[in-house]
């Protein structure tokens, strides 16, 4: 393992902390034709401080890959209609690669036990403030379920259902931030406060009524009782079983609020509303395509044309078709091998057995990635600078294995 795990282990355990907290702070941002957050103010600002501390690691292969992607994602609004457009997102993703590399520069210096305590703590408070804000929200006169789309505080009413957002903009991605948190916190079941932080993360799911979110995390949790022992799939079945049941009996029967009838009623919506119209959006993604196979329409150029052809500026809601509209069979390509080669990496470094949360979140982030467009993510970017961080320091564990077995056949050569 790295020797700067070993001589420093506690070195920017708070710092670790509040990078994730002002991660999940994702509705709190500056306009400037991109979003610039809390977060990437206070790296850039950390970086200008501590300059001489940066710490660049060895590239891992799904990060060649990713760096490859975004170079002919980028490269594809050269030809685009809207170039104004291909430009907010070349800067966006400047902006978030460096954010990258200043975030692996930090955990770079720490260890896993407290970068694993960071995001235990950031969990809880992430979904504690959204569950207060939601709560706030739903109180709030201003919110009436037969108006239209209004946010407030921590509810967005939306057909009539008031959809928890909590920190962030948008119910659906919040399932997909608190993918990490969902993912750790039932695999250390281990003590009180990760078991607390489980059932606020499970009830702040819920409130999203997202229904691409609860497949994800019904998956997340079917894969999870595949990768462990029978018994102990069973305790953590009956576990779960019973804390849901208290979460239930707590929401309907004491707060009287209906929680399983809105659920219910949304997946009954599905068949109605075409997956909140994703259909019709995959089906323009895919004409789009069809006339831009090889570099697409152009980076970040599906709202222009959707704008243009039919009136709305909605995006893909599929990173998949997104990414194959606007950047053709040259960009998904690559997309496609980087995605690939994190699963390649995460099995070949055994992380689905050592590290399961880390595995579990990945499972999650590419079923999500088929109803939302996210291209460039902080939290999933937070989450590649942990597993980089993560497989860098199991690799130089092994290198200097290898170095202490072979240094006695050379000492003896020598002589």
């Amino acid at each position: 393992m790295d020797s700067s795990l070993y001589i420093k282990p506690q070195r920017y355990q708070f710092t670790i902390f509040f990078m994730i907290v002002l991660v999940t702070l994702g509705r709190y941002s500056i306009p400037l034709g991109f979003s610039l957050k809390p977060y990437m103010i206070f790296l850039l600002l950390f970086i200008f401080i501590h300059l001489s501390s940066f710490y660049f690691q060895r590239l891992q292969s799904f990060e060649v890959a990713m760096l490859l992607f975004y170079f002919f994602y980028c490269y594809s609004g050269a030809f685009a209609l809207h170039p104004e457009s291909s430009l907010r997102i070349i800067f966006g993703i400047t902006l978030y690669l460096t954010c990258y590399f200043i975030m692996k520069s930090i955990l770079s210096y720490s260890n896993s036990k407290v970068i694993e305590k960071g995001i235990s703590n950031a969990g809880i408070i992430f979904n504690a403030a959204s569950l207060i804000f939601y709560i706030l929200g739903v109180r709030s006169a201003s919110v009436e379920m037969d108006s239209g789309r209004i946010i407030d505080y921590g509810v967005m009413v939306d057909r009539n259902y008031p959809r928890l957002i909590g920190l962030l903009e948008d119910p659906n991605f919040f399932v997909f931030y608190n993918t990490i948190f969902f993912a750790y916190y039932l695999c250390h079941q281990h003590n009180w406060k990760n078991r607390l932080g489980l059932i606020l993360c499970i009830a702040a799911n819920l409130l999203t009524l997202s229904r691409g979110g609860f497949v994800a995390l019904v998956i997340m949790f079917a894969v999870y009782l595949v990768l462990n022992k029978p018994y102990k799939q069973m305790k953590i079945l009956v576990g779960s079983v019973l804390s849901l049941s208290l979460l239930a009996y707590i929401v309907i029967v004491q707060l009287k609020f209906d929680m399983l009838g809105m659920i219910n009623s949304r997946f009954e919506d599905f068949s109605t509303d075409g997956g909140s119209g994703r259909f019709e959006l995959w089906g323009r993604a895919w004409s789009f395509f069809s006339d831009n196979m090889i570099f697409g329409i152009g980076a970040f150029n599906f709202s222009d044309y959707n704008l243009f052809r039919h009136n709305d500026t909605l995006t893909v809601h599929n990173t998949f078709l997104d990414i194959l509209s606007e950047s053709g069979l040259v960009g998904i390509s690559f997309f496609l091998i980087f995605i690939f080669l994190i699963f390649i990496q995460l099995w070949k470094f055994n992380v689905h057995r050592e590290k399961q949360y880390l595995f579990l979140t990945y499972i999650g982030f590419v079923i999500q990635m088929m109803f939302l467009s996210v291209i460039i993510n902080d939290m999933f970017f937070v989450y590649l600078a942990i597993l980089s961080t993560y497989l860098h320091s199991i690799q130089q564990e092994k290198y200097n294995k290898k170095q202490l077995e072979t240094y006695p056949i050379l000492k003896k050569l020598i002589s």
